[in-house]
């Protein structure tokens, strides 16, 4: 059984199969699938004893959209250029006076009063990437500590300059010092994948990079989905996997593109970290963006990352378990024309005789349905 539709996929789910007729780079399907299924096993692991990143981190960065051109009025985060070049005479590193006037213990203490928390940048090197500020090397006790006194919450460490030593040297070293801060900052790993980071940093990071940077564009995110893919059984609460930040809202890709990046990043329990400009962003990036279900399926609490279990050329099934005995499904076309994409009960570890209830995570309201016209099924069976 299969059905088409101009913009948004079409789903038809009955006991053994599910089929649809899914256009070349249009938006995957996002479903909930109610079932006796449980968890697949996954890598088990010792984990940073911090006790955060139960879940994926979510918020805003800064960088892909802003790179060096930041100033305090960004409030909810910041990335590279936010100090000054030089530390001070007692080696501490002073944020940035023609940018940040009121410094960053000010600012945190705004973002805080907002109910948000703040996060800061910094380098397992002597400089930042952009060679604008000091990174960390050999001043990680310093600089966490400094960093815990301005009351911040999040630290993204990067990989620049690093002197050719090994990150497995580098990073422990700071994720000791954030320890000894005395206070709870969430460790941001920013190795870039090159060291294969999910294979040993669970006891060090709260999320590493598996990928080199994404850039705006369909194949640069598709890639970066493929080699976040392999990783899928290291993560979990407290560690996860991070193909690198959201580019939704930035221009460089259509809206099925964005929303095929927005459904695999929260299948694959990705970090939703937004790098758009969050002041101009259109109805069209903030719809992807807000989806509270798709959301929902990112922040399980049962935490195990998705992956793609089934490829015949352009066409893809991705799926993982849910709490509740649920499994989420996403139904891929990367192709070029559309095509049926089938999958069976057995692709998603479910008996054939399973009886479901299914949802898709796309058929939103109306307003958005006669904005995009975009057509929709939902089925909403009760199981047996």
């Amino acid at each position: 059984m299969s059905s088409t539709s101009p913009l948004l996929l079409w789903c038809c789910l009955y006991l053994c199969l599910a089929t649809t007729t899914i256009y070349a780079r249009l938006q995957p399907r996002n479903l909930i699938v109610d079932s006796n299924s449980s968890a697949k096993e996954f890598n088990r692991r010792n984990l940073l004893g911090n006790g955060l990143g139960r879940t994926p981190q979510m918020g805003w960065s800064s960088w892909n959209h802003f790179g060096c051109n930041i100033d305090e009025n960004m409030i909810k985060g910041t990335d590279d250029c936010w100090a000054e070049g030089n530390r001070d005479s007692q080696g501490n590193m002073v944020a940035k006076g023609s940018t940040f006037p009121s410094g960053i213990k000010a600012l945190a203490d705004y973002v805080h009063s907002k109910g948000l928390k703040l996060g800061v940048y910094s380098d397992a090197g002597t400089q930042t990437c952009s060679k604008q500020m000091p990174g960390s090397l050999g001043h990680e006790e310093q600089d966490a500590k400094t960093f815990a006194s301005w009351g911040v919450d999040y630290l993204k460490y990067d990989n620049c300059n690093n002197e050719n030593r090994s990150p497995r040297e580098r990073y422990p070293i700071m994720s000791n010092a954030l320890q000894n801060s005395g206070r709870a900052i969430f460790y941001s790993m920013c190795e870039w994948g090159d060291d294969n980071p999910a294979t040993w940093a669970s006891s060090v990071g709260n999320s590493w990079r598996t990928t080199g940077d994404i850039t705006d564009d369909w194949n640069s995110m598709t890639s970066r989905a493929d080699l976040n893919n392999q990783w899928a059984s290291y993560a979990g609460p407290g560690g996860w996997n991070d193909p690198d930040m959201l580019e939704v809202g930035n221009g460089g890709m259509n809206f099925g593109e964005y929303r095929s990046h927005f459904s695999i990043w929260a299948l694959v329990k990705a970090p939703l970290i937004i790098g758009c400009d969050l002041r101009s962003m259109d109805n069209t990036a903030h719809g992807i963006l807000s989806n509270s279900e798709v959301i929902a399926v990112n922040q399980d609490k049962l935490g195990v990352q998705g992956k793609r279990v089934k490829q015949y050329g352009d066409l893809e099934v991705w799926a993982g378990p849910l709490s509740g005995k649920r499994v989420a499904l996403v139904l891929w076309n990367r192709g070029s024309s559309k095509a049926d994409i089938t999958a069976y009960w057995s692709d998603i570890g479910l008996d054939s005789s399973t009886v479901v209830d299914a949802r898709d995570l796309w058929a939103v309201s109306l307003s958005f349905i006669l904005l995009y016209f975009i057509k929709f099924i939902v089925f909403d069976i009760t199981i047996y």
